[in-house]
């Protein structure tokens, strides 16, 4: 399982990050969530990982 927190805001992000950051269950600056360590899950935090940051649980 991986702890992923949003830890930048997507302002002046383009919309495809800001779709992907949504997608991943992620609404606030400092809001957490648990996902499953997919290979989907894992490309969509490569394609926003500026914006986050991953722990393993």
């Amino acid at each position: 399982m991986l702890k992923v927190t949003l830890v930048k805001s997507t302002i002046g992000s383009t919309p495809y990050q800001k779709k992907v950051v949504e997608a991943l269950g992620l609404r606030k600056t400092g809001h957490s969530v648990v996902l499953p360590d997919t290979p989907q899950s894992r490309g969509a935090i490569n394609k926003v990982s500026h914006l986050l940051k991953v722990e393993e649980q």
